[in-house]
């Protein structure tokens, strides 16, 4: 029979096991009650079509633009339109007074007829002289004389219609003309202002149907606008933007700058519009919208999935055991409430979409609500 002193020692040792394992599990149960798992909602990452816009800060440009200038000194004696309106090629726009020019010109033409006059005697002179010779009735001195008379008062002739030409060139300057067909802006003179010749500038005139858009890509992308540049029957492939408001006509891509600025590694694309309304001016600012469809499926996760942290931009992932762990992506262009996903993830992962906030790594988390959860 077992003795009492041997009882004894088994039931202090099966208290013992019953105590550490009362203790263990007690243990376990405080571990779980101070870090439960938190509450979040999870997806699992897709591919999808994205079809989105790049987006490029712009300025509408005219094809054609030049400042109106003076090219005789005066006073504006006549404006012949309305600032702003519309002109037509080889409409007058400017009078400068031209008594000065006109009386000048009056001048050349009566010199021009004296050096004429002067001319006729001299060939009349050289071709009786001339006959003179023939006859051995003069000396040789007085032909040879007679023959540069005459080339003399060829040359002064010649002179005097280039006198002629030249002032009368400063009468026609006096009235300036449309060089073509545009929208002209508000003049920079009035009737009575003086003007000098090659520096008053009087006004502005572009052309305004079609328009230009320009704006800057990097030159990494030069191969994808040369092959973009092909593509005129896309009407939604380049819209442009004002603050809310998107332009009713779409462009296409007119040219592409000769080379690229070395500063900034960028290159100059210029977009043709219709501008059949006026409704762009040369100067205005605006978003040049690229449409980007390649056709080939991207990573997209909704957008609120991500945390940032240093400029570096995470998603947790859940790993075994629902517990998350950290993931660095390189995010793409935003679509709605998505994002592409460039680098980080592949199509299958599970990732927290919400309730991120409180997580850390190695959180432990559950999708399903109840009082042992944090919410």
């Amino acid at each position: 029979m077992m003795s009492f002193e041997n009882i004894r020692k088994i039931t202090g040792a099966s208290l013992l096991v019953l105590f550490a394992s009362c203790s263990s599990q007690n243990n376990k149960t405080a571990s779980l009650q101070a870090n439960p798992a938190v509450y979040v909602s999870v997806d699992t990452v897709r591919s999808a079509n994205a079809q989105y816009f790049e987006e490029y800060p712009g300025t509408v440009t005219a094809f054609k633009q030049i400042a109106l200038t003076s090219q005789v000194n005066g006073y504006i004696k006549g404006i012949y339109f309305k600032d702003g309106q519309n002109v037509e090629k080889g409409q007058k726009l400017y009078a400068i007074d031209a008594q000065v020019y006109d009386a000048n010109y009056q001048n050349a033409v009566a010199q021009l007829e004296v050096q004429k006059a002067n001319l006729t005697k001299a060939q009349k002179d050289a071709e009786r002289y001339h006959e003179l010779d023939k006859q051995d009735a003069i000396a040789k001195q007085q032909v040879d004389y007679a023959d540069a008379a005459l080339l003399t008062a060829q040359k002064q002739v010649a002179a005097a219609k280039a006198a002629v030409n030249a002032v009368n060139a400063n009468v026609q300057f006096s009235t300036i003309y449309a060089p073509f067909s545009g929208s002209i802006g508000i003049s920079n003179v009035q009737v009575g202002t003086a003007v000098v010749a090659g520096q008053t500038v009087l006004n502005t005139i572009s052309t305004n149907n079609p328009i230009a858009v320009d704006f800057n890509i990097d030159q990494s992308q030069l191969y994808r606008f040369e092959q973009l540049r092909t593509k005129v029957n896309d009407d939604s492939l380049f819209t442009i933007v004002f603050g809310t408001d998107v332009y009713p006509e779409s462009g296409h891509i007119a040219s592409i700058d000769r080379a690229v600025d070395q500063t900034t590694g960028t290159i100059k694309i210029r977009l043709s519009f219709d501008n059949k309304d006026n409704l762009l001016k040369p100067g205005m600012s605006n978003i040049v919208r690229v449409k980007n469809n390649s056709g080939n499926k991207s990573i997209l996760i909704p957008a609120k999935a991500l945390t940032e942290q240093l400029g570096e931009f995470f998603v947790y992932l859940v790993g075994d055991s629902s517990k998350v762990t950290q993931q660095k992506v390189q995010i793409g262009q935003t679509i709605g409430s998505n994002v592409i996903i460039a680098g980080g993830l592949n199509v299958g992962q599970e990732i927290v979409v919400e309730g991120q906030q409180k997580l850390h790594e190695g959180s432990t988390i559950t999708t399903t609500q109840n009082s042992g959860s944090q919410k």
